[in-house]
């Protein structure tokens, strides 16, 4: 039976020690964000996360959800267990005060989704999604709009989904076929079939809001003529009342590989009551805005089920008795040493661990920028955060859930045939991880959209500024002796990204395909830059800490112990991702399509 315990000195050593949220007390948010504050909020996240949810994880895998004649009832336990996280007003953590939020710091939801989601990834969907259709209906809606729905989606007595993929298209929504007919009273009837939508349809909550792309008649084709619409389960009264049912319903739920106990639904839509949101045909420009964090947020995905699976394997290398270590007995008492003297074991397990706390660093970073984007006072400020969330986006959605399924798996091969076998649950953490490297954008979509889209641009605005911030760090420290160790890893790392960003430049403006051809590995070259830039600075406070004799000196030994191995054994590949992205893409078009 897998545990799961919430890193949580860890989580406020990146808020507090690196990224030092505390100087944006000036912010909203931030001013209520202490490191007292912050260090209860985890506590009882941990708390919630390790004794209520996870463990329905592997029951709920088992059990899944159940559909009949439309209706979907989740495993057995979500319904109390979401009862109680709505009870403790987890669902408003970071929602807006003026609609019944808590107004914290969106890094905060961040960490919450961390906790849950290695806790129990079906549950955290739930929540998760809503989340992202308020940020929308907030951004996007009529005031109007926002009065009747916000307040108890905020609170999570409603839930949310966005709809987007259709049975015939997925990225390519410009063949989207749903249908929106404009009614006298101005709202619209839906028609047409959505599929693959998570918490489609389930009993937590008393109604769901869906956001809707669809066509209204006589727009122009393409993308250009998607537009965007609130549908509710059940429709709202003026008054916030709930009305009559809306003709949606759930025609079946995917029977798929994970994420068993989220109900993964086809929604199809009978001339259902809806309302525009936004403007006429800007459909897809308002649900990409609110994507982005939802990418965020499928990102720290991938950092979840690493950690748990990291955790666990831990404890098995630990515990398992296998052969004697090489350089002599370790358990001279037992008959045989247990497996974590083992070099290749090791070298699985530190993997994990240098990605996992460089992945917190770096998400955390982004989720700051979020709350910098949307309330610094400076404008050139909000400017900065925005270019830096844009960017790093597509590399936290596509890296980390990359490395997350990669890292879940390596975990499971610490417990060899044990791991293969579904009492342990390391086979779940697996199967669960695989999803998200696929929805949200698949992790290719991800990396065109870098390197076609957020690399060009603005002139380039956002790349150079990233480049700026890590260009100035190497170089205030470059004659650092005792960070020689990390600072020079560093800049050979950021040179060959350099070199890629130069090389791309030159050839990928004439031949588009030389670009796409790069465009998977530009993107973990830079994810291990951005990765490596974060475990610099780490490196660089535990040697302070240290040598001050401060806190929990075992804690900055082994954050410098990591820190050296990334530099040493991880970060070395971004030269092979050079000379991959360098030789182009002659070798990957060279057969013909008939030849595979």
């Amino acid at each position: 039976m897998p545990t799961y315990t919430a890193p949580v000195d860890d989580m406020q050593f990146v808020l507090h020690d690196l990224l030092q949220i505390d100087q944006y007390s000036n912010i909203s948010g931030f001013d209520e964000a202490t490191p007292d504050v912050t260090l209860a909020i985890l506590k009882e996240g941990a708390k919630l996360s390790q004794e209520l949810l996870q463990p329905l994880n592997q029951s709920g895998d088992r059990e899944g959800c159940h559909w009949n004649d439309g209706v979907v009832a989740t495993p057995k336990g979500f319904k109390e267990a979401y009862r109680t996280y709505i009870a403790n007003g987890w669902g408003g953590l970071t929602g807006n005060p003026d609609y019944g939020g808590q107004g914290l710091p969106y890094v905060l939801g961040l960490a919450m989704a961390e906790m849950a989601g290695s806790a129990n990834l079906s549950f955290s969907l739930y929540p998760g999604l809503t989340h992202g259709v308020v940020e929308g209906i907030a951004v996007h809606g009529t005031e109007e709009q926002q009065r009747r729905y916000l307040p108890k989606m905020i609170s999570g007595e409603w839930s949310g989904t966005m709809n987007l993929t259709e049975p015939h298209c997925g990225t390519d929504l410009g063949l989207l076929r749903t249908k929106a007919e404009p009614q006298a009273d101005g709202s619209y009837r839906i028609t047409g079939t959505k599929i693959f939508i998570s918490a489609g349809e389930h009993d937590l909550t008393e109604n769901i809001i869906h956001l809707v792309l669809a066509r209204i008649p006589g727009g122009p084709p393409g993308v250009k003529g998607i537009s965007l619409f609130i549908v509710p389960k059940v429709l709202v009264t003026a008054d916030g009342r709930l009305g009559e049912r809306n003709t949606v319903f759930c025609g079946s739920i995917e029977d798929k590989m994970g994420i068993h106990g989220n109900a993964t639904c086809v929604l199809n839509y009978d001339a259902a009551v809806g309302y525009l949101i936004g403007e006429q045909h800007q459909g897809l420009k308002a649900m990409f805005s609110l994507m982005n964090p939802a990418r965020l947020m499928v990102g720290v995905q991938g950092l979840s089920m690493a950690e748990i699976a990291y955790q666990n394997a831990v404890i098995y290398a630990r515990e398992r008795l296998q052969g004697r270590s090489l350089s002599g007995p370790k358990a001279p008492d037992q008959p045989a040493d247990p497996i974590i003297v083992h070099p290749d074991i090791r070298r699985m397990l530190m993997t994990a661990r240098a990605f996992i706390e460089g992945a917190r660093a770096l998400a955390y970073w982004a989720g700051v920028q979020v709350d910098l984007a949307a309330k610094h006072p400076d404008e050139s400020l909000r400017q900065e955060a925005k270019d830096l969330l844009a960017l790093l986006t597509p590399i936290i959605k596509a890296y980390f859930t990359d490395k997350g399924f990669e890292l879940t798996n390596l975990a499971l091969q610490c417990y060899g045939g044990h791991g293969y076998i579904r009492e342990w649950g390391m086979e779940q953490f697996v199967r669960d991880a695989r999803i998200a490297q696929i929805y949200e954008g698949t992790n290719g979509i991800q990396a065109l959209d870098l390197v076609g889209r957020k690399l060009p641009a603005h002139g380039g605005r956002a790349v150079q500024l990233l480049f700026s911030v890590i260009g100035q760090y190497c170089q205030e420290h470059h004659d650092n002796a005792d960070l020689e160790s990390f600072i020079k890893p560093l800049e050979r790392a950021f040179e060959h990204l350099q070199r890629a960003t130069s090389w791309l430049r030159q050839h990928a403006v004439r031949t588009p395909e030389q670009g796409a051809a790069g465009s998977m590995d530009y993107l973990h070259l830079m994810g291990l830059v951005v990765l490596g830039y974060q475990w610099a600075q780490m490196a660089r406070i535990a040697q302070e800490k240290l040598a001050g004799g401060t806190g929990n000196q075992a804690f900055w030994k082994n954050k410098l112990i990591t820190a050296r191995f990334f530099m040493e054994r991880i970060l070395p590949d971004t030269a092979a991702h050079l000379t991959r992205i360098q030789a182009g893409a002659a070798t990957l078009m060279a057969l013909d399509a008939e030849a595979f």
